[in-house]
């Protein structure tokens, strides 16, 4: 194991001997055997472990486990704890995405901070092919089908070498302790049900099935490298730049085949949607002048080319709203009055009044323009949407979608200013205060 390990790092080319390696260790096997192969390897690396607190005490012996290997041998421990739930609740996403994102944020944090050139995150082949599983069932095109990559910018994942099998069998022969997380045995997890459920059925088809899916994986691997390959080939063909501005031939579009696939590659890396791509398409036989928005871009079709642009990021300075303001007169005319919940108090159906629990305000509000990456929850859902979506939904105009104007409260948007509201700062039952806020 510790041969293979040091060779998949030096074929890979996934770090150097010299570089200052920072250690994603949750105490569970897969990252306390990376943990030793580091050790046994003589690399420089530290410790750095996140407590989400979502199993009570058992996530804090994880956390004191961790430590005292740190300590034990005399190695840099970094950790902090996150109130998980909390969080997704607040965000409106899962529990599992705000773990993902708090951790990772947080250790890329401490590799800048600190001056680790990367950060090693413990995946293990059968998180490869659970990984395929899961995006397959999601939906996805060639790329998602290729799974986890052992190198993404400063992450890398030394162990995809290794089965989990192969893990515990190593783990067993040296005597490693580690912790056992309870939730692994969940199937309410997708990738549990998939990990204890799906695989060994499969496995009872063909016993050699782990194998042969990692096999399965690289020849995917290699075929989005051909794929690639041909879509820069083709990219060349078709697109042209003038100063900053793309240019895609129509001609040259209606060469290839199938033609909504290729138009995919050329503009998904501008935001554009597989549901525009279609339209894009529909349009090439028509007369110029039809756009196309996506959160950054527009596309134009003129007579010879589809005209690709930026759109230019808002200069627009955010305005204020202090807790005493009655009346702001600029950039927009708002009227804010304050009321207390009674009996005869009803909710106005008027989406030029915004109506809120003035107890979940944070006071000032600010407004400013929409930005590329805003997301709120709009009235009436419970998960949290793109602004950008929202608009294509609302179908608006690019000059409307430039003279729109957001409401927000700390770092959360509260209204999109004659539109929607967010769920979040709804009048409920339970509403005390109201702030009513009027556009005019």
């Amino acid at each position: 194991m510790l041969d293979r390990f040091q060779n998949y790092i030096l074929k890979n080319n996934l770090c150097l001997k010299t570089d200052k390696i920072l250690l994603g260790v949750s105490g569970g096997i897969d990252s306390i055997i990376m943990f030793h192969l580091f050790r046994m390897s003589g690399y420089h690396f530290a410790i750095a472990h996140c407590n989400f607190q979502l199993r009570d005490r058992e996530s804090d012996e994880d956390e004191e486990f961790v430590k005292n290997l740190a300590e034990n041998f005399n190695i840099p421990f970094f950790n902090t704890r996150f109130n998980t739930k909390s969080i997704a609740t607040e965000e409106g996403i899962s529990i599992q995405m705000a773990a993902r994102d708090l951790r990772y944020e947080w250790f890329v944090e401490i590799r800048k901070s600190k001056g680790f050139e990367y950060i090693a995150i413990a995946h293990n082949s059968d998180d490869q092919i659970e990984t395929f599983f899961i995006n397959l069932a999601r939906g996805t095109g060639i790329k998602g089908l290729t799974g986890i990559k052992n190198k993404s910018g400063k992450i890398i994942r030394p162990l995809l070498f290794a089965s989990r099998k192969e893990i515990q069998e190593f783990a067993t022969q040296n005597n490693f302790l580690f912790r056992e997380d309870s939730s692994n045995s969940s199937k309410k997890y997708a990738r549990n049900l998939i990990r204890h459920d799906i695989i060994p059925s499969l496995e009872k088809i063909n016993p050699n099935f782990r194998q042969v899916m990692i096999e399965n994986i690289q020849h995917l691997k290699e075929t989005e490298q051909i794929f690639n390959m041909d879509i820069l080939d083709k990219y060349k063909s078709v697109v042209s730049k003038i100063n900053e501005t793309i240019l895609l031939n129509i001609n040259e579009l209606k060469k290839l085949d199938p033609i909504e696939s290729y138009l995919h590659e050329f503009l998904n890396p501008y935001g554009f949607s597989h549901s525009q791509i279609i339209d894009i398409v529909s349009t090439f036989d028509n007369s110029a002048g039809k756009q196309f928005i996506s959160p950054t871009h527009r596309l134009i079709k003129d007579r010879e080319n589809f005209i690709l642009e930026e759109i230019l990021a808002h200069t627009e300075k955010v305005f204020y709203i202090n807790e005493d303001i009655a009346i702001l007169e600029y950039p927009i005319h708002l009227r804010v009055e304050k009321i207390q919940m009674d009996d005869h108090f009803t909710i106005e159906k008027n989406i030029t009044i915004g109506q809120f629990d003035s107890d979940k305000i944070t006071f000032p509000l600010t407004i400013r323009k929409w930005q590329k990456g805003d997301y709120f929850m709009p009235l009436g859902m419970k998960n949290l949407k793109k602004v950008s979506d929202f608009f294509i939904d609302q179908k608006l105009s690019l000059s409307e979608k430039e003279n729109t104007w957001i409401l927000e409260s700390g770092n959360k948007i509260v209204w999109i200013i004659g539109l929607r509201p967010d769920e979040r700062f709804k009048i409920t039952p339970q509403t005390k205060h109201i702030l009513k806020i009027y556009l005019r």
